[in-house]
């Protein structure tokens, strides 16, 4: 039953009952380099070890979304997501998509280029 203020049928917010620290267990780092913009993908063939909640939760959600998405997505904040991110990439389930960077040659910046406009065609 919903409760008298809230509108039916729509999501309203409520504050996690576990801290972010909780989560990560006390880490706000990781080891790798994650940026927001960073798009993910899921490994294929890697077989996933047992994992908490929160990071399944992660996994489930990340393919081909970047960081900041899976944040929003997850409804965890974007620290979090990036500690269990890091813990996902360096257990091989994960990977970081190439991103430009100084020092993207000009054929890797081609093949992101087209690569993104396959995404927008199919999108």
């Amino acid at each position: 039953m919903t409760p008298p203020d809230e509108p039916e049928g729509e999501e309203v917010y409520r504050p996690r009952l576990i801290r972010s620290y909780t989560i990560t267990s006390g880490r706000t780092a990781t080891s790798v380099e994650l940026p927001m913009e960073a798009t993910l993908r899921l490994q294929a063939g890697a077989s996933a070890p047992v994992l908490s909640p929160s990071s399944a939760q992660v996994l489930e959600t990340c393919d081909r979304k970047s960081v900041a998405e899976v944040s929003a997505l997850t409804k965890m904040p974007i620290g979090v997501v990036r500690v269990l991110l890091g813990d996902l990439i360096e257990q091989g389930l994960i990977r970081i998509q190439a991103t430009i960077t100084e020092k993207t040659s000009t054929d890797e910046r081609l093949e992101l280029i087209e690569r993104t406009l396959r995404g927008l065609r199919n999108y």
